[in-house]
Parts: structure tokens; sequence; C-alpha cells
């Protein structure tokens, strides 16, 4: 799979990015914003194991963003499961030398519309912790809504931080197309 975003673009994970997954996954600044099973610091075993696991997914949920020379950062979606089977969370992360140039937003945008394209849930959420204002900026950008802030909700870096959910529906994502 192989997604155009201007001169990145969104495709499938490769063997061959362990080294710039090791170089850009590997920053605090970058695992700070992200779940604790994102390791910190991140290992060259990590990005071995993290690939064996994306290689290998069927279906594909989860990709890399990329130049032409090198993976910059990755995407997903995890379904849910339940009574919520037909919704899909969506996580992202970006090196740090690449914030700000608006690919997070259109990585954001394309996977959306992606998942709206080729799955049939009706539901994408998101979720960030407090402080990560440029992440918030970007699924507001994608077209996402803030719906709830989940009160000292997560446990990070030994504080309590607010936890907050952005979703956007198939009918929302139509509209904007």
């Amino acid at each position: 799979m192989k997604i155009p975003l201007g001169d990145f673009y969104i495709r499938s994970f490769e063997h061959s990015d362990k080294d710039s997954l090791v170089k850009y996954a590997n920053n605090t600044n970058v695992s700070k914003n992200l779940r604790d099973r994102f390791p910190s610091p991140y290992k060259d075993s990590d990005a071995e194991e993290w690939l064996m696991f994306a290689c290998n997914q069927n279906p594909e949920l989860s990709f890399a963003i990329a130049s032409n020379k090198e993976l910059i950062g990755g995407i997903g979606i995890v379904p849910q499961e339940d009574i919520n089977k037909y919704s899909v969370e969506i996580g992202y992360w970006l090196a740090e030398s690449f914030w700000g140039k608006g690919i997070a937003t259109a990585a954001l945008s394309e996977l959306t519309k992606y998942t709206f394209n080729n799955f049939n849930f009706n539901r994408i959420f998101a979720s960030l912790f407090e402080g990560n204002r440029s992440s918030e900026r970007v699924l507001q950008k994608a077209g996402f809504k803030k719906e709830a802030t989940l009160r000292k909700a997560v446990y990070k870096r030994e504080h309590f931080l607010d936890q907050y959910v952005y979703s956007i529906l198939r009918e929302e994502c139509l509209i904007i197309k």
C-alpha cells in the first residue's frame, strides 16, 4: 500500500526500515506523547520486534510515514471489539525533525479516508495527553472533533494527566472529502 502525501507518503513497513526506525523513535520528545508500550529508549531489538509484527499483519493496519529515502514516522489503526466493533483507534508519531511541516495532518487525513473507504467502521478516534497541543491541532485540522476529557486518566512520567479523545464519523469524513 502506498498513499502519496506530497513529498512524503504512507506505505507498508519494510524490514529495511530498522535503522531509521531506531534513529527517529529513540527520542524522548517523541515517546513522551505516546503510550508506554512504545519503548523508550528505542533499541534495535524493539525495531526488529515491531517490524516482524507490522510486516506480517493481515489485514495491514500499521503503516510507515516515509520520505523517498527513509521512514520518518508511523501511523496505524486498532479495531475495537464487542459493542465498539464499528470504532477504530488511530495513532501516529513523527520524527521530531519533521514536526511543523503538515506531514502528520496529511497522513492523518489520508489514513482516515483510506480507513473509511476500505473498512466498515463508523467512527475513528484518537487519544492524546494534555500538553500535546501540536497533536491536538493535527486532529482539528484533519476534521476530528473533541468529544471528551478524561480527567487525570493517564499516568505518564510520574504525573497524572488529562486524556483528550477526538473522533470523526464516517458521515463527517464524506462531507470534508
